[in-house]
């Protein structure tokens, strides 16, 4: 049997049918509590990328029949050593060299760009739980990739929420804020934010547990928020945010967003949520989650279900989410592998 590999053609809509229909069968065996996946989303990044980031998408051929696929972002104004990767085969064609072969072909792509390390992510059990080892996860480690991050995704179920509680935890984080006020809003953000967004999201990778990624500090602007949300609106996501404002600065100081892909009005993901360290410990984090969750329901009536994922160390984070009534579902790892 002979692999072959080249770049995907976006033109080639057999070869796009193929390669969405393995995805989608790979999350709905691995992930079958979440909604179908969103094609819209999915292809986007071939004619949408995020600012900053060079994707190169590859199919896999074994003996002309679409087996797998493997998508590099390599990362242009920060992390240039690193590249995120995606690598997907279909389970009627695996044990036949078809995911090895794309994973050194990824490899060879990185090289060329200069670049030394890869993460792609896996689902994985529970910690604690016994499960064994996912088939991404043996894989991960047969090619000598190391376990760097133990990520925990969280369900809310909307449909069981106590709303009462909810206002009761909104006003009570709302007594605990004296001197600032919240701001909401649908889809893109007020341009007097930019800025102050662009502080709070590039503090992600400073703030938030890393294990043992080597990720640095995202350096983010106003033109970058803006591109990202260009092409979030390409795939088609809708976003709610909430966020709060220090009233005596004018600065905005946390912030918090909900996010559904087009194709589902029942299921969204908890997205970022970020307080600036100079003003936590006032239950800024609680309140703009809270207010979000009755601001997305405003507009998204449908609603049944949040996930959301955090790394299994970030128990401040997860004392807020499980709070709100969120509850571990499943466990993934990001793994790292250094050429």
């Amino acid at each position: 049997m002979t692999v072959d590999i080249a770049a995907i053609d976006p033109t080639d809509q057999p070869a796009l049918d193929a390669v969405y229909r393995i995805a989608a069968t790979v999350e709905a065996t691995e992930s079958p509590d979440l909604p179908p996946l969103c094609r819209r989303r999915f292809e986007a990044p071939l004619r949408h990328p995020m600012p900053g980031i060079d994707t190169r998408w590859s199919v896999a051929r074994l003996d002309g029949v679409v087996a797998g696929w493997v998508r590099l972002n390599l990362h242009l104004l920060d992390n240039t050593d690193n590249a995120s990767v995606e690598l997907v085969v279909d389970p009627a064609h695996r044990r036949a060299g078809v995911g090895r072969a794309l994973f050194t072909h990824a490899r060879e792509q990185l090289r060329e760009a200069g670049g030394k390390r890869m993460v792609g992510s896996a689902v994985a059990a529970l910690p604690g739980e016994p499960g064994g080892q996912l088939p991404g996860a043996a894989f991960a480690a047969a090619l000598g990739a190391k376990a760097a991050l133990v990520d925990v995704r969280r369900r809310l179920d909307v449909t069981a929420l106590d709303r009462d509680r909810l206002a009761a935890l909104r006003a009570g984080a709302r007594s605990a804020v004296a001197g600032y006020r919240t701001v909401r809003w649908h889809g893109h953000p007020p341009s007097e934010h930019l800025a102050d967004l662009a502080y709070l999201e590039g503090r992600m990778m400073t703030d938030a547990p890393l294990g043992d990624l080597e990720w640095e500090p995202e350096r983010m602007d106003a033109e970058r928020i803006q591109g990202m949300e260009r092409a979030l609106d390409a795939r088609g996501v809708r976003r709610y945010s909430v966020a709060a404002v220090h009233e005596s600065s004018g600065r905005l100081v946390a912030w918090t967003v909900l996010s559904l892909a087009a194709n589902t009005t029942r299921h969204a993901w908890q997205q970022i949520t970020i307080v600036d360290p100079a003003h936590r410990g006032r239950r800024l984090g609680l309140l703009c989650k809270a207010e979000n969750l009755q601001h997305t329901l405003t507009y998204e009536p449908e609603l049944s279900v949040v996930d959301t994922y955090n790394a299994a160390a970030n128990t401040h984070m997860i004392a807020i989410n499980e709070l709100l009534g969120f509850r571990p579902v499943a466990g993934s790892t990001e793994w790292q592998s250094t050429i």
